[in-house]
């Protein structure tokens, strides 16, 4: 799928336990600006419903595990995150939400920038007419 793609995150493993460095510019494709986390979220509930204009973000499930339906008006995807040793790209103008968290799951996002809720695409049908124009303009290029 356009924007999406899993990452793998080196693991260190030893007598001790586990360490997985994440690094921005080498790990993640960009200069992180914002970190936060979900969690306690219940069994039933839907979040995201939303894509991003410009927004880079990468999702890592810290424990626990969550699925994420990514899609485009031509093509989706559901990924279940449950290891915290690998990661999630989403572009720009990727719809997502997030379900089926487990009890104990606790959602990690790295982003490329910080919040600014004009940047936010909330309402599918606008996100469609975007997607289109854009595609659009793509094809006159």
């Amino acid at each position: 799928m356009l924007s999406v793609r899993k990452i793998e995150f080196k693991t260190n493993s030893d007598e001790y336990g586990k360490l997985v460095p994440v690094e921005q510019m080498r790990d993640i494709p960009f200069d992180i600006k914002r970190v936060y986390y979900i969690f306690d979220v219940a069994a039933h509930v839907r979040r995201g419903f939303h894509s991003h204009a410009v927004l880079n973000q990468v999702l890592i499930c810290l424990g626990g595990s969550v699925k994420i339906l990514v899609k485009t008006p031509e093509e989706e995807q559901i990924i279940e995150l449950n290891n915290p040793s690998s990661g999630l790209y989403i572009g720009p103008m990727v719809w997502r939400e997030m379900y089926d968290f487990t009890p104990n799951a606790t959602l990690l996002v790295l982003a490329d920038a910080y919040y600014d809720e004009s940047e936010y695409i909330r309402d599918y049908s606008k996100y469609q007419a975007l997607w289109n124009a854009q595609s659009k303009a793509d094809d006159n290029r």
